[in-house]
């Protein structure tokens, strides 16, 4: 999978509903609105005919794939993968993305690409949840005890695991799930701030409206975890002094 710039575009001009055909296997929810606004946001830019149409290309596609990609599967707000994208075009070797990618200046490697096309949002049964967390049976009762994971017809998304694995590491330094209540009380609280700020666009039904509410939500919500990593690594400096 080619991470093309802009400039480098295949020989046959694509329409949106074109492209929206070829991303429609990994991307069945995609949308002409939800392209329209990447192109707002500044991550892709199609050409444009005469007569002010857009015309795709195959990097353009490839490019949107690989977007929608980290969104979905690493959760990056899109000013991170535009940042990066920027990088990439100015011919600049960023560093790594979050999440663990490792990728090359305008070009993804097959690894990479590979694990773009494939990881996809799980459904885990418990005893998968247990093997890829290292979570014992015991640690998931306790943790749908106290509401930290909430299955969902017998199944845990990608969150769950999340929870789970941070919760083991915890428990190596003596903090069980009990001690965890105020994580997901401060979580609701934060949940109920973002959905507060983002109201007024949420309120709109058009599709773009439902990108940017996602989006602005993820912004939020990325600025205030910074905050709280902020205050207490205040805390914990003081220790040292």
């Amino acid at each position: 999978m080619a991470l093309a710039h802009p400039e480098r575009r295949g020989s046959t001009p694509l329409n949106i509903g074109e492209v929206l055909a070829a991303l429609a296997e990994d991307f069945p929810s995609m949308t002409a609105s939800k392209i329209r606004f990447l192109e707002e946001k500044g991550l892709i830019s199609p050409q444009r005919t005469p007569a002010g149409y857009r015309q795709y290309g195959e990097g353009d596609v490839e490019r949107l794939r690989f977007i929608l990609a980290l969104q979905r599967d690493q959760y990056l707000p899109l000013k991170v993968i535009k940042d990066y994208l920027d990088a990439i075009d100015r011919g600049e070797r960023p560093e790594n993305l979050p999440g663990g990618l490792t990728l090359s200046p305008r070009a993804v490697s097959e690894d990479v690409a590979a694990e773009l096309r494939t990881t996809r949002s799980r459904l885990l049964s418990e005893e998968q949840l247990r093997a890829e967390s290292g979570a014992s049976a015991t640690l998931i009762d306790a943790l749908r005890s106290y509401g930290l994971v909430a299955p969902e017809d017998g199944r845990y998304d990608e969150h769950a695991l999340q929870v789970a694995r941070a919760c083991v590491q915890l428990e190596s330094h003596g903090i069980e799930p009990r001690h965890l209540g105020p994580f997901r009380s401060a979580a609701e609280r934060e949940f109920g701030l973002v959905e507060r700020a983002v109201a007024p666009i949420a309120s709109r039904r058009d599709e773009a409206s439902r990108a940017r509410t996602a989006e602005t939500a993820r912004e939020i919500s990325d600025l205030c975890l910074s905050l709280h990593r902020a205050l207490v690594h205040g805390r914990i400096s003081r220790m040292e002094g």
